[in-house]
């Protein structure tokens, strides 16, 4: 059954710190939306509740980390990303400490709390902090198996999970690397590329797109920095047309950087498919997808109105 990717990320942090006590889980009064209840009952010695303080937060597991320990620093993604953002860049960055900053509820997850809870520029900031690699996982099963690899990570890290139930990408077999893109579906005609809790969109419009006879690529990204420029170029390549998928502003998250990329490499044509640049209608995350054409059947219109500027480009 599909769960939430926050709740598969503290079981899984519950189950490494039982067998490692460098292992600190630290929220900013956020232990229920980042689920952290269990852990501070089981393990109640590597559990830090700072209050609603989220500068205290950051400097806090600073210091642990610079200590020894291993933090993993738990708060909504629009406060941790806002609010503490000179203390993960002074702190945590320019520090080099080995931090783990937890975005919970991330992109428009919060839903009908409106834009005050959104966090659809935290990629923007954090990819454009010196140091920081920055993970979006898609599913359970990617969520489990990275926080796993974050504990001896190197480097400070930001990791953004969804709220509500991931729907689910990968099969059993799917091994993911931090910093490798995934090939999920083959295709000729253009190439979707998607990451976090929108990969499962993408996916299903790239196999619409094939019912309607077109050949499409699903790429999938676990990394925003550093980035899979290989997968990318690769695809741009053979198929000639790209379509980022991205639950943040339009601006300075993926397809920004996919289009810096190609800039540089050798442009295509290229769609970004986000949130545009303006006060957000209300709604839950659903309804927020559905309307902005982030949904299977939206991004299935974006990618055939790529294909005609791709064949236009080419006359």
């Amino acid at each position: 059954m599909d769960r939430p990717n926050r709740r598969v990320f503290t079981e899984t942090l519950l189950t490494l710190a039982k067998n490692d006590r460098r292992i600190i889980a630290l929220a900013s009064d956020s232990r229920g939306s980042a689920t952290l209840n269990e852990f501070a009952t089981e393990l109640p010695e590597q559990f830090v509740e700072v209050g609603i303080a989220e500068q205290n937060l950051v400097g806090s597991a600073a210091g642990m980390a610079k200590c020894g320990k291993v933090p993993f620093a738990c708060s909504p993604a629009c406060f941790l990303s806002m609010r503490s953002i000179e203390q993960i860049k002074t702190d945590v960055a320019y520090s080099g400490a080995n931090v783990r900053l937890i975005g919970i509820s991330g992109g428009v997850s919060y839903g009908a709390l409106g834009s005050t809870h959104h966090s659809l520029q935290d990629l923007a900031v954090m990819q454009a902090i010196p140091g920081i690699t920055v993970i979006l996982p898609a599913d359970n099963r990617e969520t489990a198996m990275l926080t796993r690899q974050l504990v001896d990570y190197p480097g400070p890290v930001y990791m953004r999970l969804g709220r509500e139930a991931a729907p689910r990408v990968y099969d059993d077999n799917y091994r993911p690397a931090i910093g490798k893109g995934t090939l999920l579906l083959s295709g000729e005609d253009m190439t979707i590329v998607a990451m976090g809790e929108l990969v499962r969109s993408a996916l299903d419009a790239g196999y619409l797109l094939r019912q309607a006879g077109i050949s499409c690529r699903v790429v999938a990204l676990n990394t925003l920095k550093p980035l899979d420029t290989e997968i990318l170029l690769t695809a741009a390549r053979e198929t000639g047309a790209l379509l980022t998928v991205e639950e943040h502003s339009i601006y300075g998250g993926l397809g920004s950087r996919v289009a810096q990329l190609l800039g540089e490499c050798g442009p295509v044509p290229l769609t970004v498919a986000g949130f545009p640049d303006e006060p957000l209608v209300t709604g839950n995350q659903e309804e927020l997808f559905r309307h902005y054409g982030l949904d299977a059947a939206g991004l299935v219109e974006k990618a055939k109105e790529l294909l005609r500027r791709k064949q236009t480009t080419r006359l």
